[in-house]
């Protein structure tokens, strides 16, 4: 199969890389996000039983500097940081080294205090484990400091018995799980994520920047206007600031700058949204996942941990922090159609039997082990939703009708 080149010129700078031909419509929307959708900068990757079909840049990277977006640009993807903790925890589990339905207490005995004592690794994974957010104000530059996070998790009282309510632990994710990692890896999360995912898989992605790599970072650039009413999250935290919701966003606002722009937000490790890479990086951590676990001779996970790793096993009409219907497999969000009652970035459509995550603004990496496809998409200019952008969407799409699948009403994508 032959490849197509791909430069174009576009009302918002030129698009580069390359697609298979069968996969054309995937260049045409990502010109296309650029020309009418608003697109700044950004980058998508496919790849199809291990090998790419699709990598492509463009856009600027840095309007205010007339930097543009190359091929090696990364940016802070938020939440897609959680597949990359999650993935550790269940590489460690793969090898017997963490039982994620074991108590928490097995590798973090200090946690077993206040309510917390049958917490489950598991519970960690797929947000039930009821410490979403921190009661008390935390100290200031909190989230950068990983002992004094670890300190006030353990004595955390959880805000309903756990494994009772799914609440997205939205940074605390990164503890919650990274702990855990630690603990029984007796390495640091950034550390082993790069030492033994990044590095084998050989691909461009962080979890604790190291400042060489600064000059590549493309800056986020938030949302146009002020959040309103027609965010269910930010919503609740108007009607009561004191709730787990109201309260998560006054974190986030306290402790992370804007679009995490700061040096100090990306050098720390925090595993629930301050990764940094690009498309190519997030779908090549997915590519293994896709193909059974093992690529290029870098085995990751087992059969038995690869399937648990894209079973639902958490599922509400209303989650606890972000106030829209949810579907969590352990660590990961699994396909989620929330387009009839809540229009615009809160829905985020993959394959039955897909998994991944995505990112405040709409960054998303994932795999869909039936189709042998992960795919992963990061941009600059942030959508205003919690889930899943349209511009995102839109080449998820076209990548699932590429493969021959006909239909999404259903909630997930089928052939």
């Amino acid at each position: 199969m032959s490849i197509e080149t791909i430069d174009r010129e576009t009302s918002a700078g030129r698009i580069e890389g390359f697609c298979y031909p069968k996969f054309a419509s995937v260049a045409d929307s990502f010109a296309k996000n650029f020309e009418s959708k608003g697109e700044v900068g950004a980058s998508v990757c496919v790849t199809l039983d291990g090998k790419t079909v699709v990598d492509l840049w463009g856009g600027s990277a840095d309007p205010a500097n007339n930097k543009s977006w190359q091929e090696d640009t990364i940016s802070t993807v938020y939440s897609c940081t959680k597949g990359a903790t999650a993935l550790c925890a269940h590489v460690l589990a793969s090898r017997g080294k963490l039982d994620i339905d074991a108590l928490v207490t097995d590798y973090w005995p200090e946690y077993g205090v206040n309510g917390k004592e049958n917490t489950t690794v598991r519970m960690m994974l797929d947000h039930t484990a009821g410490v979403p957010v921190s009661r008390d104000k935390l100290k200031e530059g909190a989230f950068h400091d990983w002992d004094y996070m670890v300190d006030k998790l353990s004595n955390e009282e959880p805000f309903w018995v756990p494994g009772t309510r799914s609440s997205y632990h939205a940074i605390n994710f990164g503890w919650t799980v990274g702990e855990p990692v630690r603990r029984a890896s007796g390495k640091t999360l950034g550390t082993f994520f790069q030492e033994e995912i990044a590095q084998p898989l050989d691909i461009d992605f962080w979890i604790g920047l190291p400042e060489e790599q600064e000059p590549r970072v493309a800056p986020l650039i938030p949302p146009d206007g002020a959040p309103d009413g027609g965010d269910p999250m930010f919503r609740a935290f108007l009607e009561d600031p004191e709730s787990v919701a109201g309260r998560i966003i006054t974190s986030i606002g306290t402790d992370l700058s804007p679009g995490c722009h700061l040096r100090a937000d990306r050098a720390a490790e925090i595993g629930g949204a301050t990764g940094t890479t690009n498309g190519r990086g997030l779908a090549g951590m997915y590519a293994a996942l896709a193909c059974g676990g093992t690529l290029n001779g870098v085995n990751l996970v087992d059969d038995d941990t690869l399937n648990r790793m894209g079973t639902t096993s958490a599922a509400t009409h209303q989650d606890g922090s972000l106030q829209v219907p949810v579907r969590f497999a352990p660590g990961y969000m699994k396909s989620m159609d929330n387009r009839r009652n809540f229009p615009g970035d809160f829905s985020c459509l993959m394959g039955t039997d897909a998994f991944g995550h995505v990112g405040y603004g709409g960054s998303i990496g994932m795999a869909d082990p039936a189709a042998r496809m992960s795919f992963g998409y990061t941009m600059n200019r942030m959508g205003a939703g919690v889930l899943l952008n349209d511009r995102g969407q839109s080449l998820l799409d076209a990548v699932y009708r590429a493969l021959g699948y006909r239909s999404n009403m259903g909630g997930t994508w089928v052939k």
